[in-house]
């Protein structure tokens, strides 16, 4: 029997491929994606994290019990004080300063993405909040592991190299599996109905997320 959490992506299957096989994925699996490409997906991934930041402190808000409140504010804590700070440092090694990072400004998709996981949030409850950041969390980790699997992957002086491996490390798939534990248990209580207003919230996420993708294609 398929999980909960794996019955809303087969739910959603051609959205899910569209998004973990993105051309922005393949083509940074073979090394081929345009310098261009990356530096603006980046520079968009920055401010990213700073409304994913506020997602994790409405997640604070919207704990009903203090395991919850404890993960959503350990969550909060990893982006502002660890996770921001090593984007920046790898920006700079693509040759994109902190300056740079202050001045920019969020890209159409940047924005549709990161209103519509608030506005999920704010709307709905915690796990209304946590499916629509599910594309982001787990895909991730996802995406990594198929990159990895496949044989067109450049192994050797992939330039992004460094952005498979981190998602692919222990560390972050630790990360995905809690999540998956955690999305997993809560989707088991719910009814049919819930399940589906909650199957929509996943499938506009997902597409989202792949139109972020495309924004770095775009350079849009």
């Amino acid at each position: 029997m398929p999980t909960p959490f794996e019955t809303l992506k087969q739910a959603h299957a051609a959205d899910w491929q569209a998004y973990v096989e993105h051309r922005f994925v393949r083509e940074l699996a073979m090394g081929s994606l345009p310098q261009q490409a990356f530096q603006h997906y980046l520079k968009q991934d920055y401010l990213f994290l700073i409304q994913f930041a506020r997602a994790w402190g409405l997640a604070v808000y919207k704990s009903r019990n203090l395991a919850d409140l404890r993960q959503s504010l350990d969550s909060l804590k990893a982006i502002v004080d660890i996770e921001l700070g090593l984007h920046i440092g790898y920006c700079a090694e693509w040759g994109i300063s902190e300056t740079d990072l202050a001045e920019l400004a969020e890209s159409k998709a940047t924005l549709a993405y990161t209103r519509y996981v608030l506005d999920a949030g704010m709307s709905g409850d915690l796990l209304d909040l946590h499916v629509a950041l599910a594309p982001c969390i787990i895909g991730y980790g996802e995406i990594a592991t198929w990159i990895r699997q496949q044989p067109f992957m450049l192994r050797a002086d992939n330039p992004y190299a460094d952005w498979i491996a981190m998602y692919a490390g222990e560390e972050y798939q630790e990360l995905v599996s809690a999540e998956l534990r955690w999305l997993n248990e809560r989707l088991a209580t719910v009814d049919a109905g819930r399940l589906t207003q909650l199957s929509v919230v996943f499938r506009d996420a997902t597409r989202l997320e792949a139109d972020f993708w495309q924004m770095g294609l775009d350079l849009s």
